[in-house]
């Protein structure tokens, strides 16, 4: 048996999306993370999902690795972090079911959570770069060129490491986002920048 089939054996599709922070219902559906989903159109069976809405669909390697923006690889890496597979274990011996502690259960959907808006600021940083960078040397620096600029290698370091850094370092890393409110005010900075770019588009569109 493979790395990679014993992960898929071990992890169930619907486990797995609900870890990273997914609201499954009972018969296994799920508001789609892939396309703006407001009714439940994806369905978790055990070893794949499908969504009926915009036609993904895989196995639990392939929901993470869309999820986290990851090759099959390191969405392979991440599944036997945060699910305790060893390759060295019998699969019989891996697939024991862990206990739920709700205190870890609360601390990974916000571990979810802070991946989810550093990724969006990330792009956002991403796209401001690009498209405000000066044309001539006499030009005025965009302030969004210059968060950019100053931003881009933090937030995207911040980001790997709550993908791929071990349970600990993540865990400081979630308090550090939550304090004095960090978090809660850059995913409302992101919120209202989209709303500002939606009234933008329509103007133009007008």
């Amino acid at each position: 048996m493979t790395w990679f089939e014993l992960i898929k054996q071990v992890v169930r599709v619907p486990e797995a999306a609900a870890y990273y922070g997914l609201q499954v219902s009972r018969n296994g559906m799920a508001c789609c993370p892939f396309h703006d989903d407001r009714h439940p159109s994806m369905k978790l069976n055990e070893r794949y999902f499908y969504c009926f809405g915009c036609g993904a669909t895989g196995d639990v390697i392939d929901l993470v690795a869309r999820l986290f923006d990851l090759s099959s690889y390191e969405a392979a890496q991440k599944l036997a972090q945060d699910f305790g597979i060893d390759p060295d274990k019998p699969p019989a011996a891996a697939a024991l079911p862990k206990p739920e502690r709700p205190l870890l259960k609360a601390y990974r959907q916000e571990e979810v959570r802070c991946l989810r808006v550093l990724c969006d600021y990330l792009h956002l940083l991403e796209s401001w770069k690009v498209q405000h960078t000066p044309k001539t040397p006499e030009d005025v620096l965009d302030d969004r060129f210059v968060e950019a600029c100053q931003m881009l290698d933090y937030v995207e370091y911040l980001a790997d490491l709550l993908i791929a850094a071990e349970l600990e370092q993540r865990v400081k890393i979630v308090e550090m986002l939550n304090k004095d409110g960090l978090i809660t005010g850059l995913e409302e900075r992101l919120e209202s920048l989209g709303k500002e770019e939606q009234r933008d588009e329509k103007e133009q569109a007008a």
